[in-house]
């Protein structure tokens, strides 16, 4: 398939462009000069961005869309006479046979890719450094970006979260370097053959997708052997365990891997840390984001870094002004001494990881304030139990009802449910199904100096405006 996709003018149209890997993908390839349109159900900012560099985007998914390089005679003529313009249809996971646009397309005779095959046929075009991992690619793909963009070298990103310093999930360099997020949620990592892969840890992660942990460590498997150099945390026993990495990056200095950390100082603030390469002192990375799996993410960065040639200072200088990318543990304001925190952590080493760092910023007698969406029926039934354990480092845990990502309910597993296990390992847990009642708890039950977390890959995150903007105006709140 990745050999198939046609670099040579032919257009492309992206059928959910809207969805956060989908629209980086997108946004290349119109920064690249193809002739790019997409749909998707409702247009937000990300859709808004893309038609500011020319993608043409349609608020429905219909039959019509897919016409549209055909109908536009000045969009045809930009492409040269004789040249095919029926588009390159691109689809994700979330994109099944029942789509009435996908139908059409099969039934044009639409070439059909998956995301994953362009970004696999982009990788294929770069020096491409790929992460992968169960936890943490978007952040440490992010900081490989940043660090790499600051020290000069000007690469290609594509990345699962928005950035602040390339305002968005992608941008195009001029280097011959790539830095993609390689995901393995939906088996496709077995597509991508970067030059230099890297293995943040692994887990099972989704079990919608995968039976068993075997399998998944099979895909990790298949995907170290298509990279020419592996680099990979050996603080995952799957990992280190079942791989032998080229390059390892650990927190322990006695894990025997190449790159460690001595002298780390855990704070509110950040972190610090001397950074050994190979048991010779690199010297000292300041960090402004938080907690040890952020430490780790930067030792891979400084991996990285080191293999590309540069120097410790070049790579210090970069990570200590990296902010870290959008919901992931990104401020979203303050009101009345409460501060907001938005977070993607949906499984339950990320939910303790990111509960963690929230106790290091906590200053002495202020609430940690978990509110967590369940994602996806199948995740949380298959995890229930490590669910249950997650919120040790939380004052007040508030859960509501499962967000299904398109999942069916089996009738299985509710929030209600997890908020009964949670209960059996935490004193003060409150369920509230849905997110006005959410929203209308916290608005009544948020005391000046909590840190409110708002947890979860679903939509919870939409309440926090509202609440804010409620708690700004109690007045208009109760009126």
């Amino acid at each position: 398939m990745v050999n198939a996709v046609d670099f040579a003018g032919r257009p492309f149209h992206f059928i959910g462009v809207g969805g956060i890997g989908m629209s980086a993908l997108a946004y290349i390839l119109a920064q690249k000069g193809f002739q790019v349109s997409g749909s998707d159900v409702r247009p937000n900012h990300i859709t808004h961005k893309l038609e500011s560099i020319g993608v043409n985007f349609f608020g429905k998914q219909e039959a019509a869309n897919l016409e549209f390089f055909n109908s536009d005679s000045s969009k045809a003529e930009s492409m040269g006479a004789g040249k095919d313009t029926t588009p390159q249809v691109v689809c994700s996971t979330a994109i099944n046979a029942s789509n009435l646009e996908y139908k059409a397309a099969l039934e044009k005779g639409c070439p059909i890719f998956h995301r994953s095959d362009i970004l696999a046929a982009l990788i294929s075009q770069y020096k491409s450094i790929a992460v992968a991992g169960t936890h943490g690619k978007t952040t440490t793909s992010s900081m490989i970006g940043y660090m790499l963009l600051q020290a000069g070298v000007d690469p290609t990103i594509v990345v699962g979260g928005e950035v602040k310093a390339w305002e968005g999930n992608a941008r195009l360099g001029q280097s011959p370097y790539l830095v993609a997020e390689a995901d393995e949620s939906d088996g496709s990592l077995v597509k991508h053959s970067p030059e230099i892969g890297i293995i943040t840890n692994i887990e099972l992660d989704h079990p919608d997708h995968y039976d068993t942990l075997d399998q998944v460590v099979n895909i990790f498997k298949t995907f170290t052997n298509q990279c020419k150099t592996v680099v990979a945390c050996i603080d995952c026993e799957n990992v280190s365990e079942r791989f032998q990495p080229d390059i390892s990056y650990s927190l322990s200095p006695d894990s025997g891997a190449d790159y460690y950390a001595t002298n780390i100082d855990y704070r509110a603030d950040g972190t610090t840390a001397l950074v050994w390469e190979k048991g010779i002192a690199l010297g000292v990375l300041n960090l402004a984001v938080l907690g040890h799996h952020n430490l780790s993410n930067a030792l891979a960065a400084v991996a990285i870094g080191r293999m590309l040639g540069l120097e410790f200072g070049e790579i210090a200088r970069g990570l200590a002004t990296f902010e870290g990318a959008r919901r992931r543990f990104e401020f979203r304001g303050e009101v009345d001494g409460i501060t907001f925190i938005d977070d993607y952590a949906h499984h339950p080493s990320e939910l303790s990881a990111t509960l963690a760092a929230a106790r290091l910023q906590a200053r002495p007698g202020q609430r940690v304030v978990a509110i967590f969406q369940p994602h996806r029926y199948s995740r949380t039934q298959a995890f229930l139990g490590e669910f249950a354990k997650s919120f040790n480092h939380a004052d007040l845990v508030v859960l509501t009802d499962i967000y299904s990502a398109g999942e069916p309910n089996t009738g299985l597993i509710s929030g209600e449910k997890l908020a009964v296990e949670v209960a059996k390992n935490h004193s003060n847990v409150e369920f509230h199904s849905t997110l006005v009642d959410i929203r209308l708890f916290l608005e009544q039950n948020l005391r000046p100096g909590d840190l409110a977390l708002f947890l979860g890959a679903g939509n919870l995150n939409q309440t926090i405006p509202q609440i804010i903007e409620s708690l700004r105006q109690p007045a208009q709140a109760t009126s």
